[in-house]
């Protein structure tokens, strides 16, 4: 990906090394709550700090090394970019400018809108206070664990999660919030399914409009995304935690529709068709 020299965002709240209560999960307990909460728009929930949790093994330094600060610029390049694309839409679309969300970096744990951000959480956006969410050690996670490497890899993940930004401006976030109080379990998962992956399908107009707007994919870019949104999926994910998939306590889509929205996305750019998601039958998704 082509971002060097490139602006960066105004945007980026940084507070790692400043502690916020708990440390991330780790093991098999940090994966299931990644499961959990990965890449989700989704409240995750508050989580109380544990005895001596300061010092738990995983809290990260407050000096951060060459590498995290050359993360921390990438994400603030990428954080720009998700700027001029959307303010760009909104204008031709809405016809108004599109308010910026913050986008935290913390390490280990930090204090959201939606209660405590964790580590093990990974990434996520919180309609509550319009922030995302991101421990840059989830980049290594996703190299490591998920065998998704690549600075476009981790464009998508901050893109993904702008795309819940999007939808939260535009009132689908509060809309879906409000039906899934009336449904089943089984019924509130499928609408977050369709929720999710239409924030993946939101990424992938970025991805288009960001390529037009400035020429950023080197080859392979697109194909690092879609491994990413790939290695995401609750399938992939379940059968790592448990062993076994269960569909009806899908929340984020299978690796294959999350793969197949992103790559709409690119593919038109074109969002009058978010609402198919809504449309279309959950087996047709």
């Amino acid at each position: 990906m082509r971002w060097m020299g490139d602006r960066e965002s105004g945007n980026v709240e940084d507070r790692r090394g400043m502690g916020g209560g708990i440390a991330a999960g780790g093991g098999l307990l940090g994966l299931v709550v990644l499961v959990i909460s990965l890449l989700t728009g989704h409240d995750p929930g508050p989580m109380q700090p544990g005895p001596d949790s300061g010092n738990a093994p995983g809290a990260h330094s407050a000096t951060s090394s060459a590498r995290e600060e050359e993360e921390k610029k990438f994400v603030s390049v990428v954080l720009a970019d998700t700027e001029d694309v959307w303010h760009e839409l909104f204008r031709q679309r809405f016809g108004k400018n599109y308010p910026e969300p913050k986008l935290v970096l913390f390490s280990g744990t930090s204090q959201s809108g939606c209660g405590f951000a964790s580590a093990a959480t990974g990434p996520f956006y919180c309609p509550n206070d319009q922030r995302v969410y991101i421990d840059l050690q989830f980049f290594d996670e996703l190299q490591n664990r998920f065998q998704a490497a690549g600075d476009f890899a981790q464009a998508y993940v901050v893109a993904h999660e702008i795309g819940h930004h999007v939808q939260k401006l535009m009132g689908i976030l509060d809309q879906v919030h409000a039906k899934e109080r009336q449904l089943s379990e089984e019924q509130a998962n499928q609408l977050s399914v369709r929720t999710e992956l239409q924030a993946d399908f939101l990424a992938g107009v970025w991805a288009h409009h960001a390529q037009k707007m400035k020429n950023i994919l080197e080859p392979g870019d697109l194909e690092e995304a879609l491994r990413a949104a790939s290695a995401v999926g609750d399938d992939r994910l379940q059968k790592q935690a448990r062993g076994y998939v269960v569909p009806d306590s899908f929340t984020h889509g299978t690796s294959e529709q999350r793969a197949r929205w992103f790559r709409l996305g690119f593919d038109t750019g074109d969002m009058s068709k978010m609402t198919e998601l809504f449309n279309r039958s959950y087996d047709s998704l």
